[in-house]
């Protein structure tokens, strides 16, 4: 007894929904990616339990452990500090000037920094400080 065979069509594997999941992740993935626009700088900033996040985008100045200053992507040298900041005085008045100073960078690099704020009349002038965790805000 002779059985018939039946023609078996070809397998086709449907690649639309695969391209569809792909799309998907790589939409999700460039909306929740942010971009940091600062290059890293290892800063140790100093701990605050009461610090409050600024509003605006104010005016930074940020000044490294080994006492050099950057304001914006511009490494400066403390001889240049008080000319770049006189460039940014206006906006620094309206909106505020921030001190970001490593927390093992010398005392009268900082000063240098609000010395030259206040002798260009930039009266909002605020350091940042990094948030305490629980821990260390109950050390003394």
């Amino acid at each position: 007894m002779r059985v018939p065979r039946t023609r078996r069509e070809p397998v086709e594997v449907n690649l639309t929904p695969l391209i569809d999941v792909v799309f998907l992740l790589l939409i999700f993935f460039m909306v929740s990616t942010t971009f940091e626009t600062r290059q890293a700088l290892e800063l140790e900033l100093p701990k605050s339990e009461t610090g409050v996040a600024a509003e605006v985008s104010p005016v930074t100045v940020v000044v490294t452990a080994s006492g050099d200053y950057r304001l914006g992507e511009r490494d400066l040298a403390p001889d240049e500090l008080a000319q770049v900041l006189a460039g940014e005085a206006e906006r620094a008045r309206e909106q505020g000037l921030v001190v970001e100073a490593d927390g093992r960078a010398a005392h009268a690099a900082v000063v240098h920094v609000l010395d030259r704020a206040g002798a260009l009349g930039i009266r909002q002038v605020r350091i940042a400080t990094a948030e305490a965790t629980p821990t260390e805000a109950e050390t003394p």
